[in-house]
């Protein structure tokens, strides 16, 4: 056996950048920040009924955040069949993924890749705000330190100077913010 020095790396795949349904996550596992991959299959349903399947995440969350995606936000995504999946195997309940859950989503329901250089941290309400999570400057120093030049979190975010980090924080309190910042 041997230390796994960055488990971000292994984490989050090098691959292609033009392919859309993938958003990288600041979450933390135990005390340890991680970077994530969350990748998304969004299709039109072929068989009447959609599907709804996760893996590596809560299916419940993942039906309340694509119920907040339609309600609040007018993207029509009830008849179509959406895939879930965290990279890696493994299983995250931090709500801090759910802005990265969103934007896998709705970048391959548009099919439009996301920026690799950009990160989220942050929760989503129900009425579609962005929320701020807990030990933030954690999640941020670890995306600093993988190189990633922009992190999407809550607007509302107490303490918080972009002065002492060099990567740029990309401050939002609604969904519709977020496709601004990530497909504009």
């Amino acid at each position: 056996m041997r230390a796994v020095e960055n488990p971000s790396e292994i984490l989050i795949s090098g691959g292609d950048n033009t392919l859309s349904g993938v958003a990288i996550a600041a979450t933390l596992e135990g005390v340890r920040p991680l970077l994530i991959e969350v990748q998304a299959l969004v299709s039109t349903a072929a068989y009447g009924t959609p599907q709804r399947s996760s893996t590596g995440f809560d299916l419940r969350r993942l039906n309340m955040l694509l119920a907040v995606m339609e309600k609040r936000c007018g993207f029509k995504l009830g008849a179509k069949d959406v895939f879930l999946n965290i990279a890696g195997g493994i299983r995250v309940d931090d709500p801090a993924i759910d802005l990265a859950v969103v934007a896998a989503v709705l970048s391959s329901n548009a099919d439009i890749a996301i920026d690799r250089s950009i990160c989220c941290s942050a929760e989503v309400g129900l009425s579609g705000e962005i929320r701020p999570v807990n030990r933030i400057d954690q999640r941020i120093r670890e995306a600093e330190k993988l190189g990633f030049e922009k992190i999407i979190v809550s607007a509302q975010t107490k303490g918080l100077d972009a002065s002492n980090y060099k990567i740029e924080l990309i401050r939002c309190a609604r969904i519709d913010e977020v496709v601004r910042a990530l497909f504009a």
